[in-house]
């Protein structure tokens, strides 16, 4: 028996961050029902065919779920999806674009008002308040504003990292938040809502520049070496031939 064996998850979600939470959630035990767009689905699986045909992010971030293909444009559909959340739901889990969940009533007033034991996950790139609020992101945008571009690559060139680790810290962020609001309602036997964004993902992860610049500059860009660690970064080595015994 698997942790999270009887949690049902349906995830409203697409591309990175959103799957890669409920990827974690599924490999824990829990029922995903992943619901995508009719005819092509879920974008990420047109990113490429290298995996049998299928697309590798969405391999690595959709393994043991189900899917189910609703077009939430139409009243029918919508019916369904409330009845299944409303029948099976643990969790409901989103990373649609800003302001589309308030619109088809999936926002955390209404869902919590029909079911109070669910846990609603939002995830977004700024948050559901604020100025940003309403505007797109995307991984590479974000490991930018949060600082990380500008402490990673040599003096003369900042790069982003080679994953998309702006869209990996959001899934992680909430996979631990949704973890910790499941405890709670065992507890209560209330719900949870968990508004997560990107950026601030990433600007937890971003805790050593800024501290390391607090009263002082930020920390070089230095390659695969460290600002204030010798033991790291590449070193010249004399190879050595062996002899054969």
């Amino acid at each position: 028996m698997r942790p999270l064996d009887g949690v049902t998850v349906v995830a409203l979600e697409h591309a990175i961050a959103a799957p890669f939470a409920t990827r974690q959630l599924a490999d824990l035990g829990a029922r995903v029902i992943k619901i995508e767009r009719p005819g092509a689905g879920d974008f990420a699986r047109a990113y490429d065919e290298r995996v049998k045909g299928q697309a590798s992010h969405f391999v690595w971030v959709n393994r043991s779920k189900e899917s189910l293909e609703l077009d939430l444009k139409q009243p029918l559909a919508q019916e369904a999806l409330m009845r299944l959340i409303d029948a099976k739901a643990d969790v409901v889990v989103q990373n649609l674009a800003p302001g589309a969940a308030q619109r088809l009533g999936l926002g955390w007033e209404a869902l919590s008002r029909r079911k109070p034991s669910l846990v609603l996950c939002d995830i977004s790139g700024y948050g559901n308040d604020g100025p940003y609020r309403d505007k797109k992101a995307y991984d590479l945008l974000i490991q930018a504003e949060a600082g990380f571009v500008g402490v990673t690559g040599t003096p003369d060139e900042g790069v982003k990292a080679g994953i998309s680790i702006a869209d990996i810290a959001a899934g992680m962020y909430a996979y631990s938040g949704i973890l910790a609001a499941l405890i709670e309602r065992a507890r209560t036997g209330r719900g949870r809502h968990i508004d997560l964004s990107m950026l601030e993902a990433m600007a937890e992860w971003m805790g050593y520049p800024l501290y390391y610049a607090f009263e002082g500059a930020p920390p070089p860009r230095a390659g695969a070496s460290h600002s204030n660690h010798l033991s790291y970064g590449p070193f010249r080595r004399r190879a050595r031939q062996w002899a054969a015994r």
